[in-house]
């Protein structure tokens, strides 16, 4: 039988499970931290060194566990995703139905139809035109089939592309932020004028940390606190910009040389499928958890400037 307060993080180390380890500080002191090299975030966190590929490993991580939380992240490449999140979402499952612990899976928005990219809810239509988007799709459609036959308590959670303080692998961080901050000109990828959402990551974990303790969120998709100031990139540069007492110059990549370059940069490579994020307004609703607990998100001026 779980016990009734051990909540276990599966890719604690990332972005995301950093930061929820320290909010879910404030309901427990009870906190399993799991990854291939899990380090402490809290001093009473228990550590626990799993691969999430094995499944004995996972039946080991998530044992006696009453809720877990699944954030890890693995390396952006297509054929991995599609390799080894199936795997990973087949062992955690199963490993969770085991211990008849809840499971939060924290998702991103790559599943959702392109052509509704401008405004998305949880009510979106999943059909997504990209490898990675259907992996994603694959995976959450795995937890909400065990939901909706009663196997599982379970619950997606869903946010757009992180920006945060020392965030890591972070787009935004990398081609804009970290830049403008060692001197260099801000870069993007396709049109600089296009609206496009980004979650703060303080606030994201947050709301993980707070929808975990709540009955009535459980089987359910929620969008995580994210501002409705929908910055284009070029709005993004200005504020930093101002901030940092630097010109507010930015590259833009345009999209025939997203493609040559990818043919020797892998990262642009694993991206251009994902092009309709960046040449289109995207636009990440959340209004949901708003409505419904009163979460607000940080504004994306004062979640910027805390960055720098």
């Amino acid at each position: 039988m779980a016990s009734k307060n051990l909540h276990t993080i599966l890719g604690s180390t990332g972005n995301i499970g950093t930061a929820l380890a320290k909010e879910l500080a404030a309901y427990t002191s009870n906190i399993r931290l799991v990854s291939r090299n899990p380090q402490k975030v809290n001093n009473s966190d228990i550590l626990f060194k799993a691969d999430l590929l094995k499944e004995e490993e996972v039946k080991a991580a998530v044992k006696d566990s009453a809720v877990v939380y699944l954030v890890v992240g693995i390396t952006y490449k297509t054929k991995m995703w599609e390799e080894q999140w199936p795997i990973i979402m087949k062992n955690v499952l199963n490993s969770c139905k085991a211990e008849k612990a809840k499971l939060l899976f924290f998702d991103n928005m790559y599943c959702y139809d392109p052509n509704h990219v401008g405004h998305l809810t949880e009510n979106s239509p999943v059909n997504p035109s990209s490898r990675k988007g259907k992996v994603r799709a694959e995976i959450a459609s795995m937890l909400l089939k065990e939901i909706k036959e009663k196997q599982i308590t379970g619950m997606i959670v869903r946010a757009a592309d992180f920006y945060g303080p020392n965030a890591k692998l972070s787009f935004l961080h990398e081609s804009v932020i970290n830049r403008m901050k060692a001197g260099k000109t801000a870069q993007w990828l396709y049109d600089k004028n296009k609206k496009h959402t980004f979650t703060y990551i303080p606030d994201a974990a947050y709301a993980t940390a707070f929808l975990g303790q709540n009955e009535s969120a459980w089987n359910q998709v929620w969008h995580l606190p994210t501002s409705k100031t929908y910055p284009s990139g070029q709005e993004v540069v200005n504020i930093l910009a101002k901030h940092l007492g630097v010109p507010n110059n930015m590259a833009v990549l345009p999209g025939f040389m997203v493609w040559i370059l990818g043919l020797f940069i892998p990262i642009l490579k694993e991206v251009k499928e994902l092009r309709y994020q960046l040449d289109k307004d995207y636009c990440f609703d959340s209004s949901k958890i708003e409505q419904a607990f009163e979460l607000k998100a940080t504004p994306i001026k004062e979640g910027l400037i805390k960055c720098i």
